[in-house]
């Protein structure tokens, strides 16, 4: 190592050991802007190397397309990917091609820090780095499994923008950045200049080792939160429910003991009993009055009865012989217990949630369903897709996993 390099890398330690870099930068509105496409489960992502990937499937071999030959029609997102792989070839950290908002969503949802490279050509340190750092075995196999990452030209588009927001003085630039509250983002780990690929582990090593317990704090301290939210909703419903029950108990009490009057008024001698003119006229209405407050206390689970026997009935139905409609899901419980269920090919993934939640299991509140391989998850947004669209016929296993 170049004594330039072994300096530069003795004051990232220092600095390191001193106090990481943490501070909050306010994005550009234009970078803001970049994040007008709908983010939704699913969404490909192209990544640098010629590796396509899904965030609900493994990487795959993806060819890349014919690059037209004048770099000035080049999009934003491949223009990175353009410059890095002509130079120094596709055995490099998985970069993702796309805006930073978009890489920076995709690393809060997997509760992964964003490595940034801002890469520029024209800097007498960049094939040095370019070669022997970011293309070593060592920081790939790191950066792929602890970071989401994104590169971009220091001198085009959102690069360019990047490198002003965060000062970006001397390049290489890379830097280690977390999501933060409003249009800003939080700056972890700063590194300018040349460095080994063992220092450059070790710095980001040691940043996700100091920085992660604090953003899990956090992280877990929102989750707890969202638990609690959603157990006073949960309670607050049940409280409306057994207030409805007890006004319809005490509906349905009163039409009784009118019927019961009635009844007595009935059995009395003709002649020694009296009609009230009142009582010819408010028959029809009392009558009325007593079926509709029957109705209101036993409609509604009559409705529900009625339903979980026609389920039943169909279930019991399809379960005959071997029906190619007929899809077999199995489902794993956090506790190790394990149930499969029939269902029509037809149905909605609603209803393997109607089904768990009519199982009555302790210690199942809010959940979602996620399968293994490929791994998907079927949320509140998949509540209308057919068990055949989902891809989970005639086969599937799905991991119920708290939230």
């Amino acid at each position: 190592m170049s004594s330039t390099m072994r300096e530069n890398a003795r004051a990232l330690g220092e600095a390191s050991c001193n106090g990481i870099v943490r501070r909050m930068v306010s994005l550009p509105r234009s970078i803001m802007g970049g994040f007008s496409r709908a983010m939704s489960h699913g969404i490909d992502f192209i990544g640098i190397g010629g590796r396509r990937h899904n965030r609900l499937q493994p990487l795959m071999n993806f060819q890349l397309p014919q690059l037209p030959q004048e770099p000035q029609i080049v999009p934003e997102e491949w223009a990175f990917l353009a410059s890095f792989e002509q130079q120094y070839g596709s055995t490099h950290p998985f970069f993702y091609a796309c805006h930073f908002m978009e890489a920076l969503k995709i690393a809060e949802d997997e509760h992964k820090f964003l490595f940034m490279y801002l890469h520029s050509p024209q800097h007498p340190f960049t094939p040095s780095f370019c070669r022997e750092t970011l293309s070593s075995e060592l920081v790939t196999q790191f950066l792929d499994a602890n970071f989401v990452s994104w590169g971009a030209l220091a001198d085009r588009g959102e690069g360019s923008q990047m490198a002003a927001t965060l000062r970006a003085a001397s390049f290489p630039f890379c830097a280690v950045v977390a999501p933060a509250p409003g249009n800003c983002i939080t700056v972890l780990q700063q590194m300018e200049g040349p460095i080994s690929p063992a220092e450059l582990v070790e710095i980001l090593q040691r940043t996700v080792e100091e920085q992660g317990l604090a953003f899990g704090a956090g992280r877990a301290r929102a989750n707890e939160e969202e638990r609690i939210r959603a157990r006073a909703k949960e309670e607050e419903k049940l409280r409306a429910d057994r207030q409805l029950r007890e006004e319809q108990d005490a509906a349905y009490l009163a039409a009784l003991k009118i019927d019961k009057e009635r009844e007595k008024l009935k059995h009395l001698p003709s002649e020694g009993r009296v009609q009230k003119p009142a009582e010819a006229s408010n028959k029809a209405s009392h009558e009325k009055f007593r079926h509709n407050t029957a109705y209101k206390q036993y409609g509604s689970n009559a409705k529900i009865t009625a339903s979980r026997i026609r389920e039943t009935q169909q279930k019991e139905t399809t379960n005959k012989g071997k029906d190619p409609q007929v899809t077999q899901i199995l489902i794993r419980f956090p506790s190790g217990e394990r149930r499969e269920q029939s269902f029509l090919c037809t149905d909605k993934i609603q209803s393997i949630y109607r089904y768990i939640d009519s199982l009555g299991l302790p210690g199942i509140g809010s959940y979602k369903l996620i399968s293994s391989f490929p791994r998907r998850v079927y949320g509140v947004d998949q509540m209308g897709i057919t068990l055949k669209d989902a891809g989970l016929h005639p086969r599937a296993s799905l991991l119920l996993e708290l939230q």
